[in-house]
């Protein structure tokens, strides 16, 4: 296997605690200093499908974003599917999965100039087809940076527990990460992690602030997660980010205050005076953005057909969904928003926060040293 490239492992605390984020901006950073940069998740459980074959999400993300040119079963070559745990307890072959994950590593970083190894939740998980975090490091000799959300206590906390197994499989803990801290506390939060991480033996190397548009989920995320279908709207509405969530229960006039850019509004499709208000007070002027993100029309319902070609032509997205207002509410409320492939604004902000705000050079200092 190819131990000359320099590497970095990004591990977490817990699942998306920020390890996409940190390796999406990561990239973009090495980029600048090294030039060619390799990427692999060796171990993946959210996938898609390609060309048959199972492949982690953020290894199409990374892709998408950077064209690396490779092929994307050497950046995924693990997808954990619903019976891969029980199939390996059966009778797994560690050595084979050991041996898949050290040739597509040297793949992905066949003629690189360095490699971004980015794990799967917390250190141990995998632990039970003897894949965890830390033995993945292991097995690629990786140093690695552990990212937590924002906090004092809690977050060294669980570093401090993560760092545990690195150190049982011998692999160095280089740094921390703190993520999604509030903007007027980082300092304060910075102060108090480097120092207690210090405690550690460990060096906080960056405090990332909260960003509200990462958080926002897209209306192609929303459907996706209440199992809807557009029923309005043009093809690129789906990219359209959503900042507020109401339910439409109320009168109209009550109503209409709500409409602001960003809102979306969950009702069943017959409130048809609902959506006739929506339409009339619909008129964006040209270069702004439009008052609603759009509609989910909840419990199957569909208003009138003359009422579906008003909304179709006011240029407002609907979504259908056959679940219930209260259902497609608490979905929308407890999803976890991902930044996807040609979310170009969101990765941006990425690209740009983890350069202002991760010591990269200081990192480059403790992957190098012995």
């Amino acid at each position: 296997m190819n131990q000359v490239t320099p590497r970095i492992f990004i591990a977490a605390t817990q699942q998306d605690d920020g390890k996409t984020t940190t390796s999406i901006g990561l990239f973009a950073a090495l980029k600048k200093r090294f030039g060619r940069i390799g990427f692999i998740k060796p171990v993946g459980q959210r996938f898609v499908e390609v060309e048959g074959k199972l492949i982690d999400e953020d290894s199409v993300l990374i892709e998408d974003t950077y064209d690396l040119h490779t092929p994307l079963e050497a950046m995924s070559p693990i997808a954990v599917e619903p019976d891969f745990t029980r199939q390996y307890i059966d009778g797994g072959n560690i050595k084979h999965l050991t041996e898949r994950i050290q040739h597509s590593f040297d793949r992905a970083v066949w003629e690189k100039d360095f490699a971004i190894i980015e794990g799967t939740g917390h250190a141990g998980v995998g632990s039970v087809f003897d894949l965890s975090n830390a033995r993945v490091a292991q097995i690629l000799a990786s140093k690695v940076i552990i990212v937590t959300k924002g906090g004092i206590g809690r977050p060294i906390d669980e570093i401090a527990l993560n760092k545990a197994l690195f150190d049982q499989q011998g692999v160095e803990v280089v740094g921390a990460i703190v993520n999604k801290v509030l903007p007027d506390k980082l300092d304060y939060i910075g102060d108090f992690a480097r120092r207690g991480l210090a405690r550690l033996g460990i060096d906080l190397l960056g405090v990332l602030p909260i960003e509200p548009i990462l958080v926002k989920p897209t209306l192609h995320q929303i459907a996706e997660r209440i199992h809807g279908a557009f029923v309005s709207g043009n093809r690129s509405c789906g990219r359209r980010h959503v900042s507020k969530v109401i339910v439409g229960a109320m009168t109209p006039a009550n109503l209409l205050p709500q409409f602001k850019t960003g809102t979306l509004v969950i009702t069943p499709g017959d409130r048809e005076d609902v959506i006739l208000a929506a339409i009339a007070s619909h008129h964006p002027e040209e270069g702004q953005p439009l008052p609603l993100a759009g509609f989910v029309l909840s419990a199957d319902h569909l208003p009138h057909d003359n009422i579906m070609e008003q909304l179709r032509a006011s240029g407002i997205p609907a979504i259908s969904s056959k679940l219930d207002t209260y259902t497609v509410a608490s979905l929308i409320h407890s999803m976890t928003v991902k930044t996807t492939p040609g979310d170009h604004q969101k990765i941006e902000i990425i690209q740009q926060m983890v350069e202002k705000h991760v010591e990269i050079d200081r990192m480059l200092e403790k992957i190098r040293s012995r």
